[in-house]
């Protein structure tokens, strides 16, 4: 009697842990609570912002290797700057640097540390802190030069601090290439589309090739775009 009264007791606490809910990620909660608009850019566009980001890092692969640097330059709408932000990035695997990464960007750990390099939570609050303060409120989308890449490593980063990119940011993103390409431009790097426009580029020596560099190479080419497209 008192081994199935045991097996009973044991069987009811496992099925009690198994039906208990799991909790939401804060990840989670944060796309869950962040704000929605029914503001359109074309009715109100004094109320819209673009976050133009570039994003610097170990590596292609988003959740094995990690941010090292990145740039935000917010502009309006016609691509006018109203401020920038860069940071450096302290990657906790500095190891899984790849040869590619390396060539493009120069990563140093010791170098990052001596320039100052934020931990991913120091990044993260920094980063909110700095959208608070220029945005006020506005609506904002992210621009950048290749939105899959950049966004995947800024929602890593913010994922692991239990934040969404979706905080700062509208659900779409806009695609710099592909703004081009709509416009008979097939050009697929900054480099090439920089030059085919005739705007300046950034930077291609490693130590001097950085997210905010990036960040406003893309405005650069925004601009550029702006001018070209159907009024």
């Amino acid at each position: 009697m008192k081994l199935h009264f045991l097996f009973g007791l044991s069987w009811l606490v496992t099925f009690a842990v198994a039906a208990s809910p799991e909790p939401t990620p804060g990840f989670v909660q944060a796309v869950d609570q962040a704000p929605t608009t029914t503001s359109v850019p074309t009715l109100e566009p004094a109320q819209w912002l673009l976050a133009h980001l570039d994003v610097e890092t170990t590596g292609l692969v988003p959740g094995y290797h990690e941010m090292i640097d990145a740039g935000w330059v917010i502009t309006d709408l016609e691509g006018r700057v109203v401020d920038t932000l860069f940071i450096r990035l302290q990657p906790e695997h500095p190891e899984r640097l790849s040869p590619g990464a390396a060539r493009v960007n120069g990563f140093d750990a010791a170098t990052w540390r001596a320039q100052g390099a934020l931990t991913p939570a120091a990044a993260v609050a920094q980063i909110f802190a700095f959208h608070e303060r220029v945005t006020r409120g506005k609506h904002v989308l992210l621009v950048t030069f290749n939105s899959q890449f950049d966004t995947a490593f800024l929602d890593h980063l913010l994922r692991a601090e239990q934040r969404s990119w979706r905080e700062l940011y509208h659900y779409f993103v806009l695609d710099i290439p592909s703004m081009a390409w709509s416009l008979g431009y097939r050009e697929l790097t900054g480099g090439a589309l920089a030059q085919r426009l005739g705007v300046a580029d950034e930077p291609r020596v490693a130590v001097e090739h950085t997210g905010i560099t990036g960040a406003m190479l893309n405005v650069r080419i925004y601009q550029a775009l702006r001018r070209l497209a159907p009024k």
